[in-house]
């Protein structure tokens, strides 16, 4: 297993900084997420851990050595990727025993590691098909396979799961999840998915730009964001943010409709707001009145979205519940469950 640390790690192609000036550490047997949007920097990021790309600046230590000038293969760690990276002409045992026969493990040692593998993710039926009579699932527990088989120090994980339908994403999510845990091996997960990044980490590192802008629990970003952008980020569905003007008076949005509720301070805000803390009310005992946009039903629940002037906003209400389009509502926000940010620079502001 391994601590690995990024000490001011920098990244340049030409003229566009893709990773800026990054210090992370991540602990022995923790599974670290780097969420974000594509052209973030999270997969740079993990290439260069791996040692696919060279950084061009910072510093780069599993347990306190620097593996900088360390080849790929000698700083064994395994590889998961988005599109499964099989060998078309090897059957299923061959892909899983690929890692072995190039570290010249003995035939029968290879054989119990192989089978054992294959047995952590289901795989003891298939090993004599070809990837191609596989199903997408099934590609994707053999690359889980291939990755475990070696008993890496470092598992690295490149959107591992976004070529599955969402059925299949549940169950490998699973498996990850499970893998990880029985394993104990220090993870480093990267996609632009937050539900996998929620349900898998430890600790989520929200980037941008080149920049983490959060780093904590899963729980922690979802319910105390740093700033708009991780809070529009985390969460299905986003966070509501509403450009406001904040007074004493309370607060201003769309065609001068005041609203009572508390700021921290006066000037141009962006108000947030999770969904499911928006209640749908009778007349009167709401802060503000609109028309539906469109109803949807989930199933478990049913999602009211609405305008106010251009900006889309979204309630969570109970699964009985049916609108129509055009139909008005009447909604209230609840004082103690409002997030707000400087509307120049994004930052939350506290209370």
């Amino acid at each position: 297993m391994a601590l690995i640390e990024l000490k001011q790690l920098d990244k340049r192609f030409g003229q566009t900084h893709v990773v800026k000036n990054l210090n992370l550490d991540i602990a022995d047997r923790e599974f670290l997420v780097l969420l974000g949007p594509s052209g973030c920097g999270k997969t740079t990021t993990m290439r260069m851990i791996a040692g696919l790309e060279e950084p061009s600046g910072g510093e780069i230590c599993f347990d306190g050595v620097r593996v900088n000038e360390l080849p790929t293969q000698l700083r064994d760690v395994a590889m998961v990727f988005q599109n499964y990276g099989l060998y078309p002409h090897m059957n299923v045992y061959d892909n899983i025993a690929y890692p072995l026969k190039l570290q010249k493990v003995g035939a029968e040692v290879r054989e119990q590691r192989v089978s054992k593998a294959a047995s952590r993710v289901g795989l003891e039926p298939y090993l004599h098909r070809m990837p191609k009579e596989l199903s997408g699932g099934q590609r994707q527990r053999v690359a889980l396979a291939r990755a475990i088989v070696r008993n890496p120090r470092v598992f690295l994980m490149d959107e591992p799961l976004s070529n599955l339908d969402a059925k299949l994403r549940v169950t490998a999510r699973a498996e990850i999840k499970n893998l990880s845990e029985e394993l104990g091996v220090t993870t480093v997960y990267v996609t632009h998915d937050q539900v996998e990044a929620m349900t898998l980490a430890h600790r989520v590192a929200v980037m941008n730009d080149g920049v983490i802008q959060q780093l904590g629990r899963p729980e922690d970003i979802y319910n105390d964001p740093a700033n708009v952008f991780v809070a529009g980020f985390i969460g299905s569905p986003a966070m509501n943010l509403l450009p406001v003007q904040a007074s004493t008076q309370g607060v201003r949005w769309r065609d001068g409709v005041n609203v009572a509720l508390r700021a921290p301070r006066e000037g141009q805000l962006v108000l947030g707001v999770r969904a499911e803390d928006m209640h749908l009310t009778a007349e009167g005992d709401g802060h503000f009145s609109a028309e539906v946009f469109t109803f949807e039903l989930l199933g478990d629940c049913s999602m009211v979205n609405f305008k106010l002037g251009e900006t889309l906003l979204s309630v969570k209400a109970s699964k009985s519940l049916r609108l129509a389009r055009g139909e008005r509502v009447h909604v209230r926000l609840p004082q103690d469950r409002l997030y707000w940010f400087d509307a120049a620079s994004g930052e939350r502001l506290r209370d």
